[in-house]
């Protein structure tokens, strides 16, 4: 029996709605240009890397405010273990598939021994701290602040409170041997390709990357093809990603990924003593 190709089923978007979104997107985006400042932090740290004149004392300001941000972050962190990160959307509800995949993935690595760090808010990173969490492993969650507010999920060891992206996601990349990446947006992929970049220019790892969701993924897979043939990408940089369907082949994947000796350093759970 042949099986079905499910980006075959994918639903099209013409040229029509793609602009129409665009322009509505960026209208809005004009309206609200001055950003509102974050309730949370009356620096507004983002905010402010972005909108303010560049004047030498601000730089230096700024520079002290991030320094101050790695500095807590390795404090924090420098303690975990072996750890993985798993990333994913923040818009699945529990009962969805794909939270419920991200909650039985976050398991699966507590259970074999690994820390596990999310970005510390809702959907897949809720998921994936709750099974860990709930499975007696380690679970982080590295939250940012944001001017609509993310608040960190409650299935965490520890919340550690960012307010710059790029710092954040330097503590997820530098404090985990694998990346595992469930369905997302626009920040998922973000978190997905630095990772894959940081890898393919010797600057970590190498590290396993796996993709959970076959069916969500095809469409990347796709392109990736497409890229290839344009000669963006080498033949051996086609397969940057492992693609599964399963918490158990996730898990599986990286510890076979593993030398040895790393192996025999984890505990997994039950086996502590």
């Amino acid at each position: 029996m042949t099986q079905k190709d499910p980006s075959s089923e994918l639903p099209h978007i013409s040229d029509e709605t793609w602009e129409a979104s665009w322009k509505k997107h960026w209208e809005n985006a004009q309206l609200n240009y001055e950003l509102p400042p974050s309730p949370h932090n009356t620096e507004s740290a983002e905010r402010d890397f972005l909108m303010d004149p560049r004047s030498e004392e601000k730089e230096k300001e700024r520079l002290s405010r991030i320094d101050k941000e790695f500095t807590m972050g390795f404090e924090r962190l420098g303690h975990l273990g072996p750890a993985v990160t798993i990333f994913g959307s923040a818009r699945f509800k529990p009962g969805e598939r794909y939270y419920e995949k991200a909650e039985a993935t976050g398991a699966g690595f507590a259970k074999a021994g690994f820390t596990v760090l999310t970005g510390g808010g809702p959907g897949a990173m809720e998921a994936a701290n709750k099974g860990a969490f709930e499975a007696g492993g380690r679970s982080y969650g590295l939250n940012i602040v944001l001017p609509h507010e993310q608040h960190a999920n409650p299935y965490v060891h520890d919340s550690v409170e960012f307010n710059y992206f790029f710092v954040r996601k330097v503590m997820l990349f530098k404090y985990s041997c694998a990346f595992i990446v469930m369905p997302g947006g626009m920040g998922t992929l973000d978190e997905l390709f630095e990772a894959v970049t940081l890898i393919q220019c010797n600057k970590i790892g190498p590290f396993p990357v796996i993709l959970v969701g076959s069916e969500f993924w095809s469409g990347l897979r796709e392109f990736v093809g497409f890229m290839a043939s344009q000669g963006v990408f080498a033949p051996e940089e086609i397969g940057f990603a492992h693609i599964v369907d399963t918490p158990e082949e996730a898990v599986d994947m990286v510890l076979r990924s593993m030398p040895a000796d790393f192996r025999a350093q984890l505990k997994p759970l039950g086996e502590e003593g």
